[in-house]
C-alpha cells in the first residue's frame, strides 16, 4: 500500500513558494502520489458546503506546477467533476500533463453533486451520469483511436485529432470517484481505478462490498486490468498504524491522507513529516 496526499490546492497551501516546498519535501518522504480537489465556482450563503471565499487552485493548472518541481510523485486529481467540462479541451489538457509529467497523471474524474455549481456553468445537474459515462468514452477516443470519432447525446465528433497523445497507449490512468452504486458502475465498466472517501475502515469496507456488488453484474474490458483501490482517509485526527494496518488488510492500493483545514504550509509539513512511514511500518 502506499500512501497519498490529498487537498493540498487548497487554502494556505495556495502559495506558490509553499506549493513547490510542500511537493519537494511529498517527494522526499516517500509519498507516492499528490490529489488535488476541484470546484470551478462555490455557492455563497449560510448552505455552501464549504467557504466559498477560500482559495482553491485549479487541478490541472496545479498539477502541472508541481510537476515541474517534482520527477516521480504521481499527480491525481481528486476528482475532476467532469460534467462540468469540455470533454475535448479536457482531453487535450490531460494528454498535454500527461506528456510533461513522463505519464504520471492519475486523472480522477466523478459525476458531481453540487447542484449550485453546476447550473452556474450552464449544466443540468439531472444528467450528469449521462453526461459523465459519455465524456469519458468520447476522451478515451481522442486518446486512443486512430481516427477518433464519437456519437451521442451529450457529445459527438468526426474526422478530427488531437496530439500529443498520452504517454501510456490506454491513455492517462483514469480513477472514477464516487460511492453509488452508478459511480461503482463506471469505476468497474470504465476506470483503472476507484477513488473513494470516508472516514474509517468501516467505510472503506462497504463501498468494497458495493464495488463487489456491481462487479457481479457487468464485465470488465481486459484492457483496464485490476481496479485499483485508493482511499482517501478525511479525519486528520485519525490516522495511526492500526488504522492504516486495516486499510491495508482491505486491499487497499493507496491511502490518501488529508491534512485537514490548515492555517500555515508549516503545519502541513509537520502533519506530512509524522505520517511519512506509516505505510512501511504496516507492511
Amino acid at each position: 500500500m502506499e500512501l497519498g496526499v490529498h487537498g493540498l490546492n487548497m487554502n494556505a497551501a495556495v502559495d506558490p513558494h509553499d506549493t513547490a516546498r510542500l511537493a519537494r519535501r511529498v517527494e522526499e518522504l516517500g509519498y507516492g502520489s499528490w490529489w488535488a480537489a476541484d470546484h470551478v465556482v462555490l455557492p455563497t450563503g449560510p448552505d455552501s458546503p464549504r467557504d466559498p471565499t477560500g482559495a482553491l487552485i485549479e487541478p490541472l493548472v496545479h498539477l502541472s506546477y508541481v510537476a515541474s518541481v517534482t520527477t516521480r510523485l504521481e499527480l491525481g486529481t481528486g476528482v475532476v467533476i467532469l460534467p462540468q467540462r469540455n470533454p475535448l479541451v479536457l482531453a487535450k489538457q490531460a494528454a498535454s500533463l500527461d506528456v510533461l509529467s513522463g505519464g504520471r497523471l492519475l486523472l480522477g474524474l466523478g459525476s458531481g453533486w453540487l447542484a449550485e455549481e453546476m447550473r452556474a456553468v450552464g449544466v443540468s445537474p439531472i444528467n450528469r451520469g449521462a453526461r459523465t459515462n459519455e465524456y469519458i468514452d468520447s476522451m478515451r477516443s481522442l486518446w486512443t483511436d486512430k481516427a477518433p470519432s464519437y456519437r451521442g447525446e451529450y457529445v459527438s465528433f468526426d474526422a478530427v485529432d488531437a496530439h500529443p497523445r498520452p504517454v501510456r497507449s490506454h491513455g492517462p490512468h483514469v480513477v472514477i470517484g464516487g460511492t453509488s452504486d452508478l459511480a461503482f458502475r463506471r469505476a468497474v465498466t470504465r476506470g483503472h481505478g476507484w477513488y473513494g472517501i470516508g472516514n474509517s475502515p468501516t467505510d472503506l469496507t462497504k463501498h468494497l462490498d458495493g464495488l463487489r456488488r456491481v462487479a457481479e453484474e457487468v464485465d470488465r474490458p481486459a484492457h483496464l486490468g485490476r481496479l485499483e483501490i485508493s482511499f482517501l482517509h478525511l479525519n486528520p485526527d485519525t490516522v495511526d498504524d492500526d488504522t492504516a494496518r486495516e486499510y491495508a488488510d482491505l486491499g487497499a492500493d493507496r491511502l490518501v491522507l488529508y491534512p485537514g483545514p490548515i492555517s500555515s504550509a508549516g503545519q502541513t509539513v509537520s502533519f506530512l513529516d509524522r505520517h511519512a512511514d506509516l505505510a512501511s511500518r504496516v507492511l
